[in-house]
């Protein structure tokens, strides 16, 4: 009698809704036995997926693994599938997302010397204000849905407020990043002609602030004209290129803080011993657990599960698996912060965690520019949240909530909560 040999073990699922809900188990099913997995993406374009911490590392520095689409060897019906719906046709596509050195270290020099760490030190007492009028307009109401009333306009209008768009046209840019951010969700080409409109405002006003900057800076200077004024060896972002980093800055950062504030808050509210210790800490006025804290929860569920599009230029190997030149090559940066080759008890949520370099903010030279923002944004949030609602509880089953579909990001739909009603008279909620 001949024994056959045991069948290969078949991939789980990818992409479907209970795979949103909880994509880890099928994560780590792929680090195991198929690291770097080649699979059809929804939307019909094929790409492989890197899922090991180690190899996510070394594919997110690895300069053959090009941003620019133009290097993707894609058939007819993959054409403009791997980029933000809508920005090829609305000429957006020079920004440090699509491009690659010497383009996008020229760029990014000139970004860097606008978009500084200590202008957003300086922005601080902003988003702190902020924070306090979203929670001042339901505080007094005893429920909320945490994603719709504070996780989505609080980094809209902080963005806004630091790019330097009027008050006026904020509710604007509200709409625009909420049609952008339902991925499918609303009216067929809905996102295509947000991005489209987005543009043409920022033209304008880019154009318009060209035209009124003083000679020299003064203090409190918007970030646009900032961008504007940047230069390096009299070199200068031309208009184009200043409207598409205003809109990547705009886009890349409003929902990956989305994203970081409703999974953080939901993760706390469903470890109430780390919740707990948090909540603790903050009552005796220690930030230190807030800082290691927020690292945590962007290890643990954060708001970027894969990485932005790469494409081999030439053939390569990643995790012994030999990859041709224009294949699409995505980091999973979700199964990467999650392997146990890397981080001790990686399933564990644990927030005084100190070994945790995660990547999601990226590595090597398309680190995240904005993640200094992001941060402040988050610590700010959640800081607040559980200071002024300190009873804050879930609302809902876990299992009744939705997560968004879309293959970047993952955060979820709604949040609801519900809490004890602060008395009246609590901070105003006037946030523009």
């Amino acid at each position: 009698m001949t024994h056959q040999p045991a069948p290969e073990p078949s991939a789980p699922a990818l992409f479907t809704w209970e795979f949103a809900t909880d994509p880890y188990p099928a994560y780590a099913w792929l680090r195991e036995h198929a690291p770097v997995h080649r699979t059809r993406l929804p939307s019909g374009v094929e790409a492989w997926l890197v899922t090991r911490y180690a190899d996510a590392r070394q594919a997110l520095a690895d300069q053959r693994l090009s941003k620019n689409p133009a290097h993707h060897d894609e058939p007819a019906h993959a054409k403009g599938k791997t980029g933000i719906p809508g920005e090829r046709k609305a000429e957006l596509m020079t920004h440090l997302l699509n491009i690659d050195p010497p383009d996008h270290t020229r760029l990014r020099r000139l970004v860097s010397k606008a978009f500084t760490p200590r202008r957003v030190a300086e922005f601080a007492p902003r988003v702190q204000e902020l924070t306090d009028e979203l929670i001042g307009r339901f505080a007094e109401k005893g429920t909320a849905d945490l994603i719709h009333d504070f996780a989505f306009p609080l980094p809209i209008y902080a963005i806004c407020d630091l790019l330097g768009v009027p008050r006026e046209d904020q509710d604007d840019f509200r709409d625009w990043a909420g049609m952008m951010i339902r991925h499918g969700g609303g009216p067929r080409g809905g996102v295509a002609r947000s991005v489209k409109k987005m543009r043409g405002y920022l033209l304008e006003l880019i154009h318009r602030k060209r035209a009124e900057l003083p000679e020299d800076p003064v203090p409190g200077e918007d970030l646009i004209s900032a961008l504007i004024r940047a230069s390096d060896h009299g070199e200068h972002l031309t208009e184009n290129e200043a409207a598409a980093m205003a809109f990547i800055l705009l886009f890349a950062g409003f929902e990956t803080t989305v994203n970081l504030i409703g999974n953080g808050v939901y993760a706390l509210l469903t470890h109430p011993e780390q919740r707990a210790r948090l909540q603790e800490a903050l009552s005796a006025g220690e930030s230190d657990l807030l800082a290691t804290g927020v690292e945590e929860l962007l290890r643990y569920d954060g708001p970027v599960e894969l990485a932005t599009w790469r494409f081999a230029t030439e053939p390569l190997t990643v995790g012994g698996q030999d990859i041709a030149p224009g294949d699409p090559v995505l980091v999973v940066l979700a199964a990467a912060d999650r392997d146990p080759e890397r981080f001790t008890d990686p399933d564990v949520l644990d927030l005084s965690r100190r070994d945790n370099q995660h990547l999601g903010y990226g590595h090597g030279i398309h680190y995240c520019l904005g993640a200094p923002l992001a941060r402040l944004e988050g610590q700010t949030a959640l800081a607040t949240l559980l200071t002024r609602l300190p009873d804050l509880r879930l609302a809902a089953d876990p299992a009744d909530l939705r997560w968004r579909g879309g293959l970047i990001m993952r955060g979820l739909r709604t949040l609801p909560v519900e809490f004890a009603p602060a008395a009246p008279g609590g901070p105003a909620a006037a946030v523009r």
